[in-house]
C-alpha cells in the first residue's frame, strides 16, 4: 500500500505517527464517545485515550491500545491537544459511503504544538490526505475515581441492558441505579409523565458475570447525560457498571473491532445532588 512504502525520512518531523490497516478500527470506537463537537487527545507509548465532556458532570474515554495500530511511533513522554472531533470523525470515514468492501488504510502524523493533525487514507489505489487543526488543550475534570473507594461492582453482557437503556422514559430528569447485595440486587428506575418505572436484574441472571455489591446504594442522575453513553453501549459486548463511596458512576465498555481486538470506552457521571436532593423532600 502506499501508505506503508513511503520513505522513512518523512517522517522525521512528526512526534507521533500511527499506521492502520483498517481505519473503521478508530472510526468504530471513537463513534462511541461521539456527542460534543471537540475532544481532547492524549497519546502516550502506551496508544490514545479520546476524552470528552459535557457539563462538567460527565467524561467519557475512548482507549486506543498502541498495539491497536500496526506501527505506533512516539518521541515525547505525552502529547496532548485540542480537536473538532466532528471533523475527525468525517475525515475517517471519507471513505465509509462507497459499500466496496474494502478496508481503507490509515496513516495518522502530528509534528508537535501548534501543528495540524494530518490523516492520509489509502482505499483500492485512492489517496485523500486531511489537514484538521488542533488547539490549545483545555484542562480536563478529575473525577479521581480509585478502585480502591469502589463499593459495588457488576460485569454483565450489553444485551443484557441494550433493551432497558433504549425503553428509559425519556420524560424523566434522572435514572436512578439501585445497587445493592439484597433484592432487588440492580434496578433501574425513571420518573416521568407517565410514572414511575423499574427494570430489575437479578444476581443469578446468566447475564450477569460478576456481581460484588457490598453496600445498597441508590443514586441519581441526569438521564440526558447518560445516554450519550448509548453509543457506546450498542457496540458493546460487555459492560462494568461501578460505583464509589461518593456515588460517582463507572461505565466501561469492551468494544471488539473487526480483527478481534479489544478496546475500552469508559464513561464517568457525577451523581446529581439537586435532583437528589428534591426527590427526598
Amino acid at each position: 500500500m502506499p501508505l506503508y512504502v513511503q520513505e522513512a525520512d518523512d517522517d522525521s518531523q512528526e512526534v507521533l505517527v500511527a499506521r492502520m490497516d483498517n481505519v473503521k478500527n478508530m472510526s468504530h470506537i471513537l463513534k462511541a464517545i461521539n456527542f460534543k463537537e471537540t475532544a481532547t487527545v492524549f497519546a502516550s507509548s502506551h496508544g490514545l485515550k479520546v476524552t470528552v465532556e459535557d457539563s462538567k458532570c460527565l467524561q467519557a474515554n475512548a482507549f486506543l491500545q498502541a498495539d491497536v495500530f500496526q506501527d505506533y511511533n512516539i518521541k515525547d513522554d505525552q502529547i496532548t491537544f485540542k480537536i473538532n472531533l466532528v471533523v475527525l470523525m468525517e475525515c475517517l470515514m471519507i471513505f465509509g459511503s462507497t459499500g466496496s468492501g474494502i478496508s481503507a488504510a490509515m496513516k495518522l502524523c502530528y509534528a508537535g504544538y501548534g501543528s495540524p493533525l494530518i490523516l492520509m487514507l489509502e482505499e483500492d489505489g485512492v489517496l485523500t490526505d486531511c489537514s484538521i487543526k488542533t488547539q490549545e488543550p483545555d484542562e480536563t475534570l478529575d473525577f479521581n475515581f480509585c478502585s480502591s473507594n469502589v463499593v459495588n461492582k457488576i460485569i454483565m453482557k450489553s444485551e443484557c441492558l441494550k433493551e432497558a437503556f433504549h425503553e428509559l422514559d425519556m420524560t424523566s430528569e434522572v435514572l436512578e441505579i439501585l445497587m445493592s447485595p439484597d433484592k432487588p440486587y440492580f434496578r433501574l428506575s425513571t420518573f416521568g409523565n407517565a410514572g414511575s418505572s423499574h427494570s430489575d436484574f437479578s444476581k443469578d441472571s446468566d447475564l450477569i458475570e460478576s456481581f460484588q455489591c457490598v453496600q445498597t446504594q441508590t443514586n441519581r442522575y441526569k438521564i440526558s447525560l447518560l445516554k450519550h453513553s448509548t453509543k457506546a453501549l450498542d457496540i458493546s459486548e460487555r459492560i462494568s457498571i461501578r460505583t464509589d463511596n461518593r456515588g460517582f458512576l463507572s461505565l466501561q465498555y469492551m468494544i471488539k473491532n473487526d480483527d478481534g481486538q479489544v478496546s475500552f470506552v469508559e464513561y464517568y457521571c457525577a451523581p446529581d445532588e439537586n435532583i437528589t436532593e428534591e426527590y427526598e423532600r
